[in-house]
């Protein structure tokens, strides 16, 4: 889904591309598909995988003469290797040029590629600041084989992933565009390293025709490691319901954002409450039906932010009060990411979200 509000988005005091690991595909998607062509992070690359599911995302030129190697161009799949269109060089998984159709391959071709990692049958690839290596690494998430099938949605819109992200830590917004009540931070934020942890509690009545049918009460953990990957853990106390969330927002082109959302529900064996029209469901189906209507309500929610970060403008001195939460401390957080220079205040921005900077007391003057 492409959403195009007016071209107003006003974030290009950021620079367009932060370094970090970024979203690519499912491994499902990728081995579906063979060989697939993407624009991603302003880099046109292919992605496809080997026998032994072994992953490649490199750059969609070949070193040899420059040829496309995209699929739309006749790049192809055979063995495992990814073979040019127009010499037939074939290129490993590792990158490296290991046969051609009429001479030894040379060892200097070799494909620009980039350094992936798998979560729970998610594909990410890094991108560094002028060509750094990983400075970090994405952690697996808590293991368990008793969680739904992921649901899969995706949206793009002029946007950047600072912005985008900057709601794991803005509590006000949840309650003045989303409608969540009793929204209450759980202690302050944690940053260690690239690892930024917030938590908070919320309410959210459900309606069907203006008709109140059930309150959720809902603790969230939302774990964000670099602008390009979210993970949040959600407990709905009423039902005992245990859910996750998977937010990854992905520059394509300086201008535009994908924001691709993944979702899962723990097994609903037995409900705290009965679930209305569910009551008498198998376990597995009951869980299904429930991964399919959070990710409506987190749908419904992202499409609300859209209008807001499609044409918002990026403000580097906020001007904060102390009910915003921690976005002074977020800003800081986020430095790290522009190794090259960050162009947002960060200090100055936590220093009015702590109430630090006053207006002088009159009685001085």
């Amino acid at each position: 889904m492409k959403v195009n509000p007016d071209k107003n988005s006003g974030v290009a005091s950021l620079s367009p591309f932060p370094e970090g690991w970024y979203f690519i595909a499912s491994r499902k998607a990728i081995e579906k598909e063979g060989l697939a062509r993407k624009t991603w992070l302003g880099e046109r690359i292919v992605v496809w995988s080997d026998g032994d599911g072994k992953v490649c995302v490199a750059e969609a030129v070949c070193p040899h003469l420059g040829s496309d190697l995209a699929p739309e161009a006749g790049g192809r799949v055979r063995n495992g290797c990814l073979v040019c269109p127009f010499h037939g060089f074939e290129y490993d998984i590792t990158g490296q040029c290991v046969a051609t159709p009429y001479a030894p391959a040379p060892r200097s071709a070799r494909l620009n590629v980039f350094e992936t990692r798998e979560v729970e049958g998610l594909v990410f690839a890094w991108r560094g600041s002028g060509g750094r290596p990983p400075q970090w690494d994405i952690p697996a998430p808590p293991s368990g084989t008793d969680w739904s099938e992921m649901e899969f949605w995706s949206v793009r819109f002029p946007g950047h992933p600072q912005e985008t992200t900057e709601n794991s830590v803005d509590l006000g917004h949840l309650r003045y565009v989303h409608g969540y009540d009793s929204v209450k931070g759980v202690g302050s934020i944690s940053v260690d390293g690239a690892w930024l942890k917030s938590c908070f509690d919320f309410r959210r009545t459900q309606t069907v025709a203006g008709i109140k049918i059930f309150t959720y009460d809902v603790s969230a953990v939302t774990h964000v490691h670099g602008l390009g990957y979210s993970f949040v853990e959600v407990r709905e106390h009423a039902i005992g319901m245990d859910t996750r969330l998977w937010v990854l927002a992905t520059p394509i082109d300086g201008e535009l954002v994908e924001m691709t959302l993944v979702s899962q529900v723990r097994q609903l064996r037995r409900p705290k409450r009965p679930i209305i029209g569910m009551r008498f469901l198998p376990p597995r189906l009951r869980t299904r039906i429930m991964n399919k209507i959070i990710m409506a309500a987190q749908k419904h929610d992202v499409l609300q932010d859209v209008v807001i970060w499609g044409r918002k403008q990026y403000r580097p001195r906020p001007m904060l009060c102390r009910s915003d939460g921690e976005i002074g401390k977020y800003r800081r957080y986020c430095e790290q990411f522009y190794p090259d220079g960050q162009l947002c205040d960060a200090r100055a921005a936590d220093r009015l979200s702590a109430g630090t900077e006053r207006q002088p007391d009159p009685r001085t003057r």
